[in-house]
């Protein structure tokens, strides 16, 4: 999204920083974006940040192997002895600390933003149990692993990068230092070949001018190579150097968890609120409405009939009340009919007409059609207090493994998941089924919402 600042350019830079006030600077920017990225690429700053990386990988992946192959032989070597397993466990805790400046290196230079590594988890303290940690720690052995491929891969990535970087810049700069060369009778100049009977020197102005031309391919074809190159350094670094995925995906499920408990907490609050005020309040009302008519009944028989009708009517609105709480748990119409005929039957009860759409040829989960019964059901009446829209829509299809639900209205807008509305819970809701809520919602409407679920076909129907 495009933020104003006052007069500045895209980047925030404008009068309010002392940059890119006058007409020549915008000029020169202007004329900076319009050049193709081919030519930009020599001269760009992320060229120049990988160009450095890769010079720096080289010295550094030396002393990387040495120090894991060294402490890694030593240690498995002692293993006869009680010395063997500290020096292991050492190595590996020196082969973590070299993957957090290895990410700090790849940060700044590659703008690779790697997340932590989970640490090392000790089930009782002491020092055995620091080392037992260490030597079970996926991440202190993949640590140890890119230290050794780091070397190998750094001697070809600096080979092939000096290589071309070197013959680009030469050739492209022949031009200005070719007369250095000595003359040879008629010729001077770089020789490209000769055996003593063919010599072939580049002095003449057409063949300075095509070795500048062939240095310019080269200048520029570099820093794709280069980009090239060092992505496999961020692929290195970010699946050896960073969180496993089996733990970041443990962290995921004990987050979900935690939502999914204190959501079935908050829905049994919530039953239990609107049991206590609403029906139960209700029956008790009716019974001592029904205690007072049996004891009018021979007294005053009219007056009886009266309490009775009270109470009749007090037991169809708790009957309404029962039924649209149950509605709101799970409604039969979902478990009966599906989707197309429950969402119907929650939009006709919304204040603004509703159009229903459901494309789906079989159903999820029972689950996964709870959750997107409730979310259309929360946006429905989101819409229905706050939106003043005239016309809505709720559409759900399937794509692939995922079930999409979208509902639209043409409100007034400004709806924020961030705000900490009834939108973010559902978002969290949705979450804690690998799910995801998207609002656009821009000021003045319209609103767009969509939810995305995983489709999990029902076993048995």
């Amino acid at each position: 999204m495009a933020t104003d600042h006052g007069q500045g350019d895209e980047y925030g830079y404008g009068p309010a920083h002392g940059l890119g006030s006058g007409p020549g600077y915008r000029g020169a920017a202007e004329r900076r974006h319009r050049l193709p990225a081919a030519l930009r690429a020599p001269i760009e700053g992320r060229t120049w940040r990988e160009l450095g990386y890769v010079l720096l990988s080289l010295p550094i992946s030396i002393v990387l192997f040495t120090y894991a192959v060294t402490m890694v032989s030593l240690g498995a070597g002692l293993l006869v002895t009680f010395l063997g397993v500290p020096v292991l466990a050492a190595a590996l805790a020196g082969c973590r600390g070299i993957g957090t400046l290895e990410r700090a290196r790849a940060r700044a230079l590659l703008d690779l933003e790697v997340d932590e590594p989970e640490p090392v988890r000790m089930k009782k303290p002491g020092v055995m149990a620091w080392m037992g940690a260490v030597l079970k720690s996926g991440t202190s052995w993949r640590a140890l692993l890119y230290s050794v491929l780091q070397m190998p891969w750094s001697v070809f990535t600096f080979t092939v990068t000096v290589t071309f970087w070197s013959i680009g810049w030469t050739l492209l700069t022949y031009p200005l230092w070719f007369w250095v060369y000595p003359v040879y009778g008629s010729q001077g100049g770089m020789q490209l070949y000769g055996d003593g009977q063919h010599r072939i020197y580049l002095d003449n102005a057409f063949e300075v001018t095509v070795t500048a031309l062939v240095g310019l391919l080269f200048t520029i074809a570099t820093p794709w190579i280069v980009r090239a190159l060092t992505t496999v350094d961020r692929v290195m670094v970010h699946g050896l150097l960073g969180p496993s995925r089996l733990a970041t995906r443990v962290v995921e499920l004990e987050s979900d968890r935690g939502v999914v408990v204190d959501t079935a907490a908050a829905d049994l609050r919530r039953i239990e609120r609107d049991l206590h005020d609403g029906a139960q309040a209700r029956l008790v009302n009716l019974a001592m409405g029904l205690g007072l008519a049996k004891e009018k009944l021979r007294e005053d028989p009219q007056a009886a009939a009266h309490m009775v009708d009270e109470a009749h009517g007090e037991v169809k609105t708790a009957l309404q009340e029962l039924r649209d709480l149950a509605r709101g748990i799970h409604p039969a119409v979902l478990t009966d009919r599906g989707l197309d005929a429950a969402l119907s039957s929650v939009a006709s009860r919304c204040t603004v007409p509703v159009r229903v759409e459901v494309d789906l040829t079989e159903r999820p989960a029972s689950a996964i059609e709870g959750i997107a019964y409730f979310t259309v059901s929360e946006l429905l009446q989101n819409i229905s207090k706050h939106s003043g829209a005239t016309a809505a829509s709720v559409e759900v299809w399937r794509t692939e493994d995922r079930l999409l639900l979208q509902v639209t209205d043409n409100g007034v807008g400004g709806a924020d998941v961030s705000a900490g509305s009834g939108l973010a819970g559902l978002a969290e809701r949705l979450d804690a089924v690998d799910g995801v809520l998207v609002v656009d919602s821009p000021a003045g409407g319209p609103t767009r919402v969509t939810a995305e679920l995983p489709w999990r076909t029902e076993p048995h129907r």
